[in-house]
């Protein structure tokens, strides 16, 4: 069961690299173009090469025609596709200054707690994500450049959001289970010895 979970946030991990890759290079190319632009309209290029400098503007030398909007939809879907691997791997930032003083039933029990509390942040986060959805849907809400519709951003975000839940619902039952039957069932590098 680990493994089909651990493999669904590796996926899924990847999926957002791919996105955030694909948002760097757009970036890149929207920033390019945008300095060239710049250069091409200089009183230097349009006093040597006006024709060249016009043809070049006209092709579409430019910056990218919404790159923000598609920024701001691809990084919201990529946040949402890293939480399932960040879970699994209990790869969250903790302080456990007060922790690892504490005995290691305690210190299962403040596992248990906050596997289960992400749990529920999670399964909230992925519903409040539907409504907001469904309302954009029922607005008919687009974007201000491309026109796209804003569901779109909000749906790709939900599908990272619900599987970052599964994912976050099934570790707190693996963290309830072990915290009732002082077993460690998921090694993740972070269990005391206590």
């Amino acid at each position: 069961m680990h493994a089909l979970f651990t493999g669904l946030a590796r996926f899924m991990a990847v999926l957002g690299g791919l996105v955030l890759t694909a948002l760097i290079l757009l970036t890149c190319v929207s920033i390019l173009g945008r300095s060239l632009n710049g250069i091409l309209h200089s009183d230097f290029v349009m006093g040597i090469a006006p024709d060249l400098a016009h043809w070049l503007i006209d092709i579409g030398i430019g910056p990218v025609n919404g790159d923000f909007e598609l920024v701001e939809a691809g990084v919201a879907f990529a946040i949402f596709a890293f939480l399932p691997l960040c879970q699994i791997t209990a790869g969250h930032a903790s302080v456990d200054i007060v922790a690892n003083a504490l005995p290691r039933g305690a210190n299962r029990f403040l596992r248990m707690v906050t596997e289960v509390v992400f749990a529920l942040v999670l399964i909230l986060i992925a519903w409040k994500l539907a409504d907001g959805m469904l309302s954009k849907k029922g607005y008919g809400e687009t974007s201000f450049l491309l026109e796209f519709p804003v569901w779109w951003a909000y749906a790709a975000s939900l599908f990272g959001a619900v599987v970052a839940a599964i994912v976050g619902t099934y570790m707190a039952v693996v963290r309830v289970t072990e915290f009732l039957t002082g077993r460690i069932l998921v090694w993740d590098g972070v269990e005391t010895d206590q």
